[in-house]
């Protein structure tokens, strides 16, 4: 992991001065415990103050409290970017690639490393003298599965499994927040709680499955971003599951709060409470609305509240006392990230202090930024070597493309510091001993023209990320964004490709894409395609490193890649079963998930089972020998999948348990090691509403992909 800056360093005190002065309210005792606190804030609030503190902003002045409002950060703060965030006067802020480019790393330290930049960044922003911008809540990471490639939002999350997705979104939560054992550098605040994964209909449609989907698929990554991650903050979804509005449904307590620990904030979208009674019509009144999202565990509104919450308490419909109980999660949340106590004692509290210069500036961040950027990239397909090139023995590249002289960041992006495009890093990493030619403008006439003209030509082309358009808009069908699903999965630039292939077979393609296209005709006759993803300010550099070969693409597909979309079932059929995502997909992908390859080859040997017998409560070895037999050093991603061979309920053809990104110099062997436990076995067993282990076969299988298993082993389980 690279080094960053000092990630031990905390919350200015900007509230509550009895930290440093006279304490006149217990609250202000740190030797008080938690609840001790909250009880004596509650008891000092006047009625009006306790409706003021469902806001994103609970703020008590007349107490010397002030809260911390929200922040995005999928990929880096964003206090800018299209989205405005920050106002008119945006801030700057290190921009990592989009959360599904993050996952494609099939690295968790790395993760926890843009998570970790992204949290200092947020502290630094929000106390620094020289900003005081933003807050410490933020809005991250989206803990939604991408079922469908089609999703508007597919960016933001990390892929189509959901075991990896709670691993990846628990290791940028532990990066934000950090390691204290008391302090938090940021809160996680995870998006969306739960099964949103349609746009179009969002904000009056029901994701509907039956229980087993929700406990083994759909809630997987929340559940693990609490337990393994420690996040106690999501937001609600926009639409219903199974018929009910996930901002009043009963999981959020039964769920979340009874069973996994959620103590915390419980957000509504933007409007949501509105929407209960305009688009989901669930209630006749804003006032029910706004007491029934209280009774369910909501703290914080974003929507216009007060008017039907007072209106909600003088009709009988809410009490105060139910007002206070949610209220505690807030100050819960203000206690951990040290709001309430002197800074002396918080572990952040010095970041921005003393004149330190801002840390998107700082060589660490950068290099933070460019290596995972570089973890990211996908070789995609590679014939006779064709990457990576050697700029000696090549005279001239055309360059062209949509996307070869920008990157574009996303609505939930902030704004970068600097950019470096695909062109620029080309140019920069070859210098002047080849001539890079470019077209003469944006139509496929000019760009066959120099492709005609040169010795190799390296096309970036891809979507773009907001639509190139306004709100709830976009100007090509495969394009998708926030409110916008996409009505295809067709790559429009491929009739470019068709017309340059003519011209120049030496054809490289940059895939720059924020979903899986179903590129059948580049697979099938360019000889090299490399993806990535938008949003990061070095792309343009780590693309230059992977193609000159001075980095080795290491990265893997986290969804899997259909040939045409007639291999998609409806948008929105929730019920994966029916063919959705590799553990149940029956046709042949373009790509399968965890699919990606090296300049060099791997071998596997030596594969074994710590015992083939497993105890119900139990947990065996796996383990494998990896071997890099080319010339390079490189990447290998080792992927172990499960499959039940006699279940007593439908289980997936296969399903990912353990993954390990490891890097070998040639020759190199390594042992990987990964722990198999019963419980990763057990399905959700309804009737007896409880985790069930049963008896019987599973294939134990490990491989470079879902599609290219190399080695298995049959084990035998015992009652759970």
């Amino acid at each position: 992991m690279l080094k960053i800056l000092p990630t031990v360093a905390v919350l200015l005190f900007i509230g509550v001065h009895s930290g440093h002065c006279q304490q006149k309210y217990p609250f202000q005792d740190h030797t008080l415990s938690t609840e001790q606190r909250i009880d004596n804030i509650l008891s000092l609030m006047t009625f009006e103050e306790k409706i003021v503190c469902l806001s994103i902003r609970p703020d008590v002045p007349r107490l010397g409290i002030q809260g911390s409002s929200h922040v995005e950060g999928y990929h880096g703060l964003a206090l800018g970017g299209p989205g405005g965030w920050g106002d008119d006067n945006p801030v700057p802020t290190s921009q990592f690639p989009q959360a599904i480019g993050m996952a494609e790393t099939w690295d968790t330290s790395a993760v926890r490393l843009v998570g970790a930049v992204e949290g200092y960044e947020v502290r630094y922003a929000f106390q620094s003298d020289r900003y005081r911008r933003g807050g410490l809540v933020v809005r991250a990471p989206n803990a939604d599965l991408g079922r469908d490639i089609r999703w508007g939002r597919n960016e933001e999350c990390f892929g189509e499994d959901p075991y990896f997705n709670g691993m990846m979104a628990s290791a940028f939560i532990r990066g934000l927040q950090g390691d204290h054992p008391k302090y938090w550098q940021a809160a996680s605040l995870m998006k969306h709680f739960l099964a949103n994964s349609n746009e179009n209909t969002r904000v009056h449609s029901s994701s509907n499955f039956d229980e087993r989907l929700l406990r083994e698929y759909y809630a997987v990554p929340f559940r693990m971003g609490v337990l393994e991650g420690g996040s106690r903050c999501f937001m609600a979804a926009y639409n219903a599951y199974n018929g009910i509005p996930c901002t009043v449904h009963p999981i959020l307590r039964n769920i979340t709060m009874d069973e996994w620990g959620v103590d915390g904030i419980v957000c509504t979208d933007a409007t949501a409470m509105t929407l209960l009674v305009k688009g989901h019509h669930y209630y006749n009144t804003l006032e029910m609305a706004a007491a029934q999202s209280i009774k369910a565990g909501i703290n914080q509104f974003l929507d216009t509240y007060r008017h039907a919450v007072r209106t909600a308490l003088d009709e009988g419909l809410l009490t105060e006392s139910e007002i206070e109980s949610v209220l505690r999660g807030t100050f819960r949340i203000m206690i951990r990230l040290g709001l309430l106590d002197p800074p002396e004692l918080v572990e952040y509290s010095d970041i921005g202090s003393d004149g330190e210069s801002e840390p998107w500036l700082s060589e660490s961040h950068k290099q933070a930024v460019r290596e995972v950027t570089r973890k990211s990239i996908v070789l995609l397909k590679n014939v006779n070597s064709t990457l990576p090139f050697n700029p000696s023995e090549i005279s001239s590249i055309a360059v062209i493309g949509s996307r070869a002289n920008e990157v574009l960041v996303d609505w939930y992006s902030g704004t970068p510091p600097y950019t470096i495009t695909p062109l620029q890093g080309l140019q920069e990493k070859v210098g002047d001993r080849v001539q890079i030619l470019t077209p003469e403008d944006a139509s496929t006439r000019s760009a066959v023209k120099v492709a005609g003209e040169a010795e190799m030509v390296i096309a970036v082309v891809g979507n773009h990320p907001t639509g190139n358009a306004g709100w709830a808009e976009v100007t090509k069908p495969s394009y998708g964004k926030e409110s916008v699903d996409r009505e295809s999965i067709t790559l429009e630039e491929e009739s470019l490709l068709k017309d340059v292939y003519r011209t120049n077979r030496n054809l490289v393609v940059i895939l720059v894409s924020s979903f899986p296209y179903a590129i059948t005709w580049t697979q099938h006759n360019v000889p090299a395609i490399v993806h990535m993803t938008h949003n990061s300010q070095e792309m343009g550099h780590a693309l230059a490193d992977a193609l000159v070969g001075d980095y080795n693409p290491g990265g893997r597909l986290v969804q899997t890649w259909p040939r045409s979309e007639d291999q998609l079932p409806p948008l929105m059929d929730y019920n994966i079963r029916n063919g959705r995502t590799y553990m149940y997909f029956e046709g042949k992908p373009l790509y399968p998930f965890g699919y990606g390859l090296s300049y060099t080859t791997f071998s596997y040997s030596n594969f074994e089972v710590s015992d083939t017998l497993l105890s119900g409560d139990g947990e065996i070895a796996v383990s494998v020998d990896i071997t890099n037999t080319g010339a390079r050093e490189g990447d290998e991603v080792v992927q172990m999948y499960v499959k039940h061979v006699s279940s007593t309920v439908l289980r997936p053809q296969k399903a990912l348990k353990g993954f390990d990104r490891i890097t070998l110099q040639p020759g190199e062997t390594r042992t990987v090691r990964m722990p198999l436990t019963a419980g990763s076995l057990a399905y959700w067993d309804p009737a007896m509403d409880t985790w069930k282990v049963e008896p019987g076969t599973v294939v134990v299988m490990i491989g470079r992909s879902s599609g290219d298993i190399v080695v298995e082993e049959t084990i035998s389980v015992e009652n759970g």
